[in-house]
């Protein structure tokens, strides 16, 4: 046990860290290899691969990406900004070399190799993004004759026009809504609530009318129309497992679904396991969400109240968006679930992220809560 008098930078980590958000991670990514050893061997064996093939390198992305995570919750908000400064640089230059060597699937151009290890510099940008984005709204609004608003606006730009560049229309979405509220956390004026509103509608009627894959999408989420495979078994799923599902390594959907292991995993749970595990899988990300943005309220700061409630909502926006596909509540998009998904981009991702928001939730000397924002002890004291 760690004494309270121990001065060492591991005993103040531990007795500063926010340990309800630790505890929360950790049991995503234990579930993560749960899930993985039970929805990738049928993926493996179709594949002609080792049956814990998927598995055992889902347990091998989760050690770095543990280490990852507990490495940068030590970092102080100074250095989280110059971290995801560096990692926003090497991302932007990743995205614009993967549109000309980058690995070619689907029709997309998301991935690049080196030396056998094959990237997505999208999953790295979103944090570094956030942060960037969380410095340059709190910049502005420390110093209004700084135009930190308006660079943001063109990160915003340069961004997009990389994911559509891929394209990768899911990702774009979710870089919008998370820039959207984080701009509205920053006081963002009605005209340019209303200016952006519009942007988005152009923006999805434009992917609509120039995207054929997004098009077929919608139209079988619309109609029920054509192949629509996937999100029928995985709906299919979720009826079939019950409440506690049909036991382990019973389940039909994994022999069935390519991505199972991936985008699919919330299905697999749902018929091996049952919706009891899916609603505690779902509860531990609204947990995070929740706890994360209350956390934000009540900070005086405004780059850490703008950074933790922008890497909170772009992982609350990212798990709704796997799981509605999931149960066929939305049209169909490649986008894992945070730290549940086979994937060692998107798991060493999601781990900075999480890293960032642990280091930023630490408990300082110098924090104190917003004016107004004040603790029944405190109102009793300010009474007297």
């Amino acid at each position: 046990m760690i004494s309270r008098v121990d001065k060492s930078p591991v005993a103040k980590w531990w007795w500063t860290i926010d340990r309800w958000f630790l505890a929360a991670f950790l049991s995503l990514m234990g579930l993560g290899i749960v899930l993985s050893f039970a929805a990738s061997p049928a993926v493996a064996q179709r594949i002609g691969v080792d049956s814990f093939h998927f598995a055992t390198r889902q347990i091998v992305f989760t050690v770095p990406a543990l280490i990852v995570m507990l490495a940068v919750s030590f970092l102080h908000a100074r250095e989280i900004r110059r971290l995801s400064l560096f990692i926003l640089c090497g991302s932007l230059f990743l995205m614009v070399l993967a549109l000309y060597i980058g690995v070619e699937v689907k029709g997309a151009r998301r991935w690049v190799s080196f030396f056998g290890v094959s990237i997505q510099p999208s999953e790295f940008l979103k944090p570094s993004f956030v942060i960037v984005c969380a410095w340059l709204f709190a910049e502005h609004r420390r110093q209004p004759d700084i135009p930190g608003n308006l660079f943001a606006m063109i990160l915003l730009g340069i961004v997009v026009a990389l994911l559509v560049s891929q394209p990768d229309l899911g990702q774009t979405m979710l870089v919008l809504g998370t820039w959207g509220a984080m701009f509205f956390m920053a006081g963002m004026p009605w005209f340019w609530i209303l200016a952006l509103g519009a942007v988005g509608a152009a923006g999805a009627v434009g992917a609509y009318t120039i995207f054929p894959h997004v098009a077929g999408r919608i139209d079988r989420f619309v109609t029920g129309e054509g192949d629509t495979f996937q999100v029928d078994m995985g709906r299919d799923a979720v009826i079939n497992g019950g409440w506690f599902g049909v036991g382990p390594g019973e389940g039909t959907v994994k022999r069935l679904i390519p991505d199972s292991h991936a985008d699919f995993v919330f299905a697999v749970a749902a018929e091996e396991f049952g919706i009891v595990l899916c609603f505690a899988i779902m509860l531990l990300f609204a947990f995070i969400v929740l706890r994360g943005l209350n956390i934000a309220l009540k900070e005086q700061d405004d780059f850490t109240r703008y950074g933790v409630a922008g890497l909170v909502i772009v992982f609350g926006f990212q798990s709704i968006i796997n799981m509605g596909v999931n149960l066929q509540l939305m049209p169909a998009k490649g986008m894992t679930l945070p730290f549940i998904s086979y994937g060692g981009s998107s798991l060493i991702a999601i781990a900075i992220s999480m890293g960032m928001v642990l280091a930023l939730t630490r408990k300082r000397p110098e924090r104190r809560k917003l004016p107004g924002v004040m603790s029944f002890a405190q109102r009793a004291v300010a009474a007297e």
